[in-house]
């Protein structure tokens, strides 16, 4: 318990308001410290003469700010200051670094030179409405269209082009499944070796997230269970084809067990598969086995270039309004130049084109790390853009630090840990953000010092 009460004689209606408003002054003026533990809701009730409700609801409002966490069968306390989080990735190059810290796909002339060809042929001939227009539904009917023959070749046959939200690539997508999904307040499961923009955008969001057990295949069905029975589990975030940092491929047998869950406990899905076609041989997405409950995102980042910041997602048919109405209220709309030229490249096949250049670049830079990391641990798939490497015997922040001493830039692994999971030291690995040139010698430098004793950098860069 603490020594501070709110003051019964200054609440105001709403009531949960006001009690929420009181309480997060006392904690900003310092009355109330980080980790303070708040009265349970039914004695705080009693004494303001208030009723369970109200003081539930208020104290659900604080956990939205962010300003309280509940802990099941431990109580309500209030939380740290909230620290901005830090980036796994370097936020722009430094000297001659190598950076193999931030994913992106390789990029060489040929997607400069189609870029430049396809804003040529934009200048003289976009229609009207892509510029003109401030209605979605105005802009992008075709555009609808001609994503669900893109989506075809992600593994989905039968959507609608009223269910397809042209968005702003994954990130913005990402935003509106969440709060289309999960109501501030809320428990979101994902894996618990996850996706790094997914922690701070459900502590933004005010939702809660709960990092599920995982083996080579991705999040086990039945953690997922023990979850949605032991807590108020909305929806469940998951990434089966590749993209995750372990780089795995989630088998279809797989995949129907997280379904059969997910449709038990009426939660829904939200799957990321930003890499879309450039899996090969992938099982059907989870939104082709539960289409009325996943919530499906893709784009053109990462398969085929990260200026075409445009991204699909795929809703059911019941969540249309919703999520249209919470795209509107982050971001209004896609930028339309832009989905004019992905919708021009699906339909003249440079879209195509490069993605099946981004694969055959991959697997070469697979075969680079292969051969420099012939006697290291590491995993990763053909068409992953990345490679996840246990630091077994290494600590983490020293590894990375060393690594940037010798010229090369990792992401530390963990920045990708879901709580409640054990953090176990690891390194991401891009192997698309830089040229072959350069990606050699990083990959050898990182496999030299994986091989060398461990030793604590002196010097931090």
């Amino acid at each position: 318990m603490t020594i501070w009460r709110p003051d019964p004689t200054a609440l105001r209606r709403p009531a949960y308001l006001s009690l929420a408003d009181q309480i997060a002054r006392a904690i900003v003026e310092g009355k109330l410290e980080a980790g303070a533990q708040l009265p349970t809701q039914r004695h705080l009730a009693e004494d303001l003469r208030l009723s369970t409700q109200t003081v539930s609801r208020a104290y659900e409002e604080l956990i939205r700010r962010g300003l309280l966490s509940g802990e099941i069968g431990r109580g309500t306390f209030v939380r740290p200051p909230r620290r901005e989080p830090e980036p796994p990735y370097l936020p722009e190059r430094l000297g001659e670094i190598i950076d193999l810290s931030i994913l992106k796909p390789a990029g060489e002339a040929i997607h400069l030179e189609r870029m430049k060809a396809g804003l040529r042929e934009l200048a003289d001939t976009v229609p009207a409405s892509v510029v003109l227009s401030f209605r979605p539904n105005v802009v992008f009917p075709r555009h609808r269209a001609v994503a669900v023959e893109w989506l075809k070749a992600c593994g989905l046959r039968d959507v609608a082009p009223g269910t397809v939200c042209l968005t702003n690539g994954a990130t913005s997508a990402m935003t509106i499944a969440l709060m289309t999904a999960a109501p501030p307040g809320s428990t979101v499961a994902t894996e618990e070796i996850g996706h790094h923009t997914l922690v701070p955008l459900a502590s933004y969001l005010g939702i809660k997230l709960c990092g599920i057990a995982t083996d080579d295949e991705g999040i086990l069905p039945d953690a997922l269970e023990r979850a949605c029975e032991e807590g108020d589990i909305r929806a469940v975030f998951v990434q089966p084809s590749v993209i995750n940092p372990m780089a795995s491929l989630m088998g279809e047998t797989r995949r129907r067990a997280l379904v059969a869950v997910a449709q038990r406990h009426r939660i829904a899905i939200i799957e990321n598969d930003v890499l879309g076609p450039l899996v090969e041989h992938k099982p059907p997405p989870l939104a082709a086995l539960a289409p009325d409950h996943t919530l499906y995102i893709t784009s053109f980042t990462k398969c085929v270039l990260p200026g075409l910041r445009i991204g699909y997602l795929v809703v059911p048919d019941r969540l249309v309004p919703a999520a249209a109405n919470r795209h509107l209220v982050t971001n209004w709309m896609a930028t339309p130049l832009l989905a004019e030229l992905a919708t021009r490249w699906i339909e003249n096949g440079t879209a195509m084109e490069l993605m099946l250049w981004q694969r055959r670049a991959l697997h070469r830079r697979h075969a680079m790390a292969a051969k420099a990391f012939i006697d290291v641990d590491y995993r990763s798939h053909p068409n992953a853009l990345h490679l996840w490497v246990p630091l077994n015997g290494h600590d983490e922040s020293q590894f990375v630090a060393h690594a940037r001493l010798h010229g090369v830039a990792v992401a530390p692994g963990r920045s990708f840990f879901i709580p409640p999971a054990v953090h176990k030291p690891a390194i991401r690995v891009s192997i698309g953000s830089t040229s072959e040139d350069q990606l050699r010698p990083g990959l050898e430098r990182l496999a030299h010092l994986l091989r060398s004793d461990p030793e604590p950098a002196l010097l931090v860069i």
